[in-house]
């Protein structure tokens, strides 16, 4: 009796880490409404990126695989990373409609920034020769939108890139769109300057965007002469962690990492910081207020997976667990079942509690049981993507965070969950092979 009590606990420990996923038919009809809704420039860098990371790791940057990724693509990948290049290719054969040469962002937008999201999977696409299978010119159009963000947009006096077309401004989106394109054109050209530019990038919208006054959570939107927003956005907040994310993966993975220390140990500090501003702010139903610290905003799960997703990654690349504890509470109250009373402890080092159920499984075309998703499958709630101080549905953004926070925490679980909480420290599979090899003792010692 002892012995099977003994084996429970071991392999319940062990199945906790485990619990609360998304199912693969839900992860698939979460993966459709993103398909079908992404239109805009940020959307479809949103979409690329979060297919990388869940259908496609060996080419994500975030992963534990070289960058440069192989030029020969796996034949068990060649599916996933098809839906990338369908990406890359339509946004490459509408911008050759244009007729317009030299300098120009990949799509034509009112945002400086975020055509420059796309830039990853046309350099990708480029990469392995997708140019040579449809004719088109992938290496000319990242070139024609790196060109444009160098010479056509405005700046500030100390170089930072203008988020927008119409005025100098700085949006901490931007963070997310640009400098992951500058650290991959970089290191896949071996041009070590454009890679440092990501990082120059980031560390001057810190400068500009971060509020030491309300604890190091950045404002959304500064300078300009129209549109200024001193309030600390959430998504916003998360777009900046995890473009940090990013740029910090791209370098760590290249063989450019020895040269770049300094700027990695910057950008794994900086993501913290953000972490250690924003985690303050956590409700205890699990989920942000669409303005971190205003609590007469709304709730939003949109920002909340995007930033959860940077706390395993940050895990992976920088070593640093402070707040994955609290990230695996919020995320199991995000895949909670319809119905559950979700309350977490609201800091980091508490344990996970028991207040939530593993996600039941989607069938068919729909999400069916899950407190924080529609039956359709679609995130909520969530702020309005094109109106960032209204509460909205159906957002494709919103749909690529949930599956970058599902990406994160499979390859956080595969690599051992390092920092799961004091109960749950060591790593799965090494706990596991203890328990087996001293299982025949215990039978030995227990007859």
């Amino acid at each position: 009796m002892m012995l099977f009590y003994v084996a429970g606990l071991l392999l319940g420990l062990y199945g906790q880490v485990r619990a609360q996923n998304l199912a693969s038919a839900q992860i698939s009809v979460i993966s459709e409404r993103l398909a079908q809704s992404a239109v805009h420039s940020w959307e479809y860098g949103a979409r690329a990126e979060a297919l990388l990371e869940l259908n496609a790791p060996t080419y994500s940057v975030v992963s534990f695989d070289a960058v440069p990724p192989p030029h020969s693509i796996p034949s068990n990948i060649t599916s996933a990373l098809g839906e990338v290049f369908t990406i890359a290719h339509n946004v490459v054969v509408a911008r050759s409609l244009s007729n317009i040469t030299g300098p120009q962002p990949l799509i034509s937008d009112t945002s400086a920034g975020d055509p420059a999201s796309i830039g990853v999977s046309v350099l990708l696409a480029n990469w392995t020769g997708q140019g040579a299978l449809d004719g088109l010119d992938y290496a000319g159009a990242a070139q024609d939108q790196l060109h444009y963000l160098f010479q056509n947009v405005s700046k500030t006096k100390d170089g930072a890139f203008s988020h927008r077309v119409d005025q100098l401004q700085l949006w901490s989106d931007s963070v997310y769109m640009v400098p992951p394109f500058l650290a991959y054109y970089g290191v896949l050209t071996q041009n070590q300057t454009i890679l440092g530019e990501a990082y120059t990038q980031i560390r001057l919208y810190r400068k500009y965007l971060r509020d030491t006054a309300a604890g190091n959570l950045w404002k959304h939107i500064q300078l300009g002469q129209t549109g200024i927003d001193d309030g600390h956005w959430s998504t916003g907040n998360a777009w900046a962690a995890a473009g940090m994310i990013r740029v910090l993966g791209t370098i760590q993975r290249s063989p450019f990492a020895n040269s770049f220390k300094s700027q990695q140990n910057d950008l794994a500090h900086w993501v913290h910081e953000i972490h250690r501003a924003m985690y303050s702010h956590i409700n205890s139903n699990g989920l942000f207020y669409n303005y971190a610290d205003n609590n007469t905003t709304f709730y939003d799960a949109s920002s909340t997976a995007l930033l959860a997703s940077t706390v395993y990654r940050l895990s992976l690349l920088g070593n640093i667990h402070t707040y994955i504890p609290l990230a695996e509470q919020v995320r199991k109250a995000l895949l909670a079942s319809a119905g559950t009373i979700v309350s977490i402890a609201t800091t980091s080092t508490m344990p996970t509690p028991s207040t939530t159920s593993t996600a039941l499984a989607g069938t068919g075309t729909t999400v069916s049981g899950l407190l924080h998703f529609t039956p359709e499958g679609w995130l909520t709630p969530v702020v309005n993507p094109y109106s960032y101080g209204a509460q909205g549905s159906d957002s494709p953004e919103a749909q690529a965070f949930i599956l970058n926070l599902q990406a994160a925490w499979r390859d956080w679980v595969a690599d051992g969950a390092q920092g799961a909480n004091s109960a749950r420290e060591a790593r799965p599979h090494v706990f596991m092979i203890g328990a087996i090899l001293v299982l025949p003792w215990l039978i030995m010692v227990i007859t």
